[in-house]
């Protein structure tokens, strides 16, 4: 039986989503995909989350089960055997430890960033009081939501389904190469939102080409509960 690369948990995701100029996006993109719109907009979201239980090839690295995630990603899709294959490109993952970064960058040829990191829950029988936060050239992110401790159901055809709906990861490795990899979770659920906050300098973590951000509200937010997932080996797509 093949193992994943990677087992873990991914838990109370806030995400924050924005719309902007195609134009902007279009160095990142994997050679062979092309982006993944919903209704005619483009979107990037900004993520929140913990990892828990992590296993690498189904082993677990003593002082790295747990940890925050807070990453920006944009939707491409790939045309394979007949059918779009929908996934997400990374612009910069966030992670409290330096080997998880050196994994990452050296198998797939992501981009992480060690940084210091921290996070808040706060839950009770009416709401929860989630929080990631990180430092980043000497400020300080946060990201915030406060919603009802209720599930419900991602609507079918909504924006939120067009968000968490992506089972594949696409990674630029040169102008003719493209790494893919598999993640895989069921259908998740999220909590009605109250009110939701992003304290973040995309300019400072992100670089001058999304700087536009710092004058743009988030479109949309959602708190989704997670599930347990995996995340496959890479496969090389070559381009000619």
């Amino acid at each position: 039986m093949r193992k994943s690369f990677l087992t873990a948990e991914w838990r109370k995701l806030l995400i924050f989503n924005y719309t902007i100029d195609r134009e902007i996006l279009k160095k990142y993109i994997p050679k062979g995909t092309e982006l993944d719109l919903f209704e005619g907009k483009c979107y990037v979201s900004l993520i929140g989350f913990l990892f828990l239980n992590t296993r690498l090839l189904g082993f677990k690295i003593p002082y790295h089960s747990n940890f925050e995630e807070v990453n920006l990603r944009f939707y491409v899709k790939y045309f394979e055997k007949n059918e779009w294959k929908r996934g997400a490109v990374f612009i910069k993952e966030l992670v409290p430890k330096a080997a998880l970064s050196f994994v990452a960058n050296t198998v797939y040829n992501e981009h992480y960033e060690t940084v210091k990191m921290g996070h808040s829950w706060k839950i009770d029988e009416q709401q929860l009081n989630i929080q990631y936060r990180f430092k980043f050239s000497e400020k300080m992110h946060s990201l915030q939501a406060i919603a009802e401790n209720r599930l419900i159901e991602i609507p079918i055809g909504s924006e939120a389904e067009f968000i968490t709906e992506h089972y594949w990861g696409y990674t630029k490795y040169s102008e003719k190469k493209t790494f893919e990899y598999g993640v895989t979770h069921p259908r998740w659920e999220m909590y009605p939102i109250i009110s939701s906050d992003v304290k973040l300098d995309f300019e400072n973590v992100y670089g001058d080409d999304f700087s536009i951000l710092n004058q743009l509200e988030p479109i949309s937010a959602f708190l989704v509960e997670g599930s347990n997932i995996t995340v496959e080996k890479k496969r090389t797509i070559s381009i000619h």
